[in-house]
């Protein structure tokens, strides 16, 4: 046995000990994902010297291309969040399917479920990328089962009418026109949908006059470029040594940042909540909750050399700004070692005030959210927003439309 054939070996037996680890988990559902995952050689779609242990890893993305700051821009996603997602679409057998972003080994997956009777469209703005997911699909046998094509996918698909499913692959932070024309009446819309810094896989069903969730889950990706492209606002704030901590905010920036210049050499603040929970266990959903509510809400990073990146271990990259201070989501000790308590640490001359607000939202996510049902999601066209929302609707404006979070009560 040569060393190729071993490897090939290899990897079909790690393959098939993801495909079982991912199903033990929930992921994978259906015996259609679970067919295609064994069935797609994944390593023969990430770089050449990517570890068999990592490619086979649940939680691992590879990067493929990174721009000239490092930041990456194409990548094979986690297996978990691809399996995920393939099982929020529905797919079946003679389906036409739309991927919006390319990278080889989820179209082939796909193609793998809607069978010979099906296809797969596979597009990407970026010709590097469409170039080496075509080689790479037509080495391993799908040539006839699945088109490359080079195009934004803000704009209409040519040559292709209405799509069974569409499954977006990159960070989106609105959903475009051409989607909705593009999408069957009765198909599927799975998207990573950025609202306010905070990501879900959610698919779409279409209703009377919107979109709404069948599904959700937690996920993050690279953002979307070309036209669909949304840039974030930054506040870069120097503490006296001269290093940085950044508040990015994804809509609505204040609009006076020089109240925040120097923030960083006062006293720091705190405030506790009373809300704790046990290591190990999610609490993604405070997240989202806090981008819906919380006022002033954005994402932080601290340099290494502040105080914060000291301390990376008490604190989550979620805060809110008030006027001249800002408050983030932090924790300490509770429940005798076995968990935390949620809290707030602000810096700024009205520091108590915003950790205050933000302590207020933990507490209302603990009294409405937390141990519910999970919360649903609607999409609405512009011109199709409803006149009235149910009481604790959070609303987020987009720019073709509106999305809408609701957190059962009761």
């Amino acid at each position: 046995m040569n060393d190729e054939t071993t490897d090939q070996a290899q990897a079909a037996e790690l393959r098939n000990k993801l495909a079982d680890e991912l199903a033990a988990a929930g992921h994978i559902r259906s015996a259609q994902v679970d067919q295609a995952f064994r069935a797609v050689p994944r390593h023969a779609f990430v770089p050449a010297d990517t570890p068999l242990e990592v490619t086979y890893q649940a939680d691992s993305a590879v990067v493929t291309k990174r721009d000239e700051h490092g930041a990456a821009i194409s990548s094979v996603s986690a297996a978990y969040i691809q399996v995920a997602m393939l099982e929020q679409a529905e797919l079946e057998p003679g389906m036409l399917v739309l991927e919006i972003g390319s990278g080889g080994v989820n179209a082939a997956m796909i193609a793998e479920i809607v069978g010979p009777d099906g296809h797969v469209v596979s597009v990407d703005i970026d010709p590097e990328v469409t170039t080496r997911a075509s080689e790479l699909l037509d080495a391993n046998g799908y040539t006839s089962r699945v088109s490359v094509m080079e195009i934004d996918a803000e704009h209409d698909i040519p040559a292709f009418d209405r799509f069974n499913a569409i499954i977006v692959t990159v960070g989106a932070w609105d959903l475009s026109p051409a989607w909705l024309r593009q999408l069957a009446p009765n198909g599927t819309l799975v998207v990573p949908l950025r609202m306010n810094g905070v990501t879900r896989s959610i698919a779409f069903r279409r209703g009377n006059d919107h979109l709404a969730s069948t599904s959700a889950v937690v996920c993050g990706f690279v953002p979307m470029q070309g036209a669909g492209q949304h840039a974030d606002r930054e506040f870069r704030l120097s503490d006296p040594n001269g290093h940085v901590v950044t508040l990015r905010f994804d809509d609505g920036a204040p609009d006076a940042p020089a109240l925040l210049d120097g923030v960083l050499a006062g006293e720091r603040s705190e405030v506790w909540s009373g809300v704790t929970i046990e290591h190990g266990v999610s609490f993604a959903d405070l997240h989202l909750w806090l981008a819906s509510f919380l006022p002033g809400f954005c994402r932080l990073a601290a340099e290494e050399g502040t105080e914060l990146a000291q301390e990376r271990k008490t604190w989550f990259p979620f805060a809110g700004v008030r006027g001249d201070s800002f408050a983030y989501l932090s924790v300490r000790p509770a429940l005798d070692g076995a968990g935390a308590e949620f809290g707030a640490r602000a810096y700024g001359p009205h520091g108590l005030e915003a950790a205050a607000v933000l302590v207020e939202q933990i507490r209302a996510w603990d009294e409405q959210a937390r141990n519910h049902a999970e919360p649903t999601f609607a999409y609405w066209p512009s011109g199709h927003a409803p006149a009235h929302l149910p009481e604790g609707t959070a609303r987020l404006n987009k720019t073709h439309g509106l999305v809408t979070i609701s957190w059962p009560t009761g």
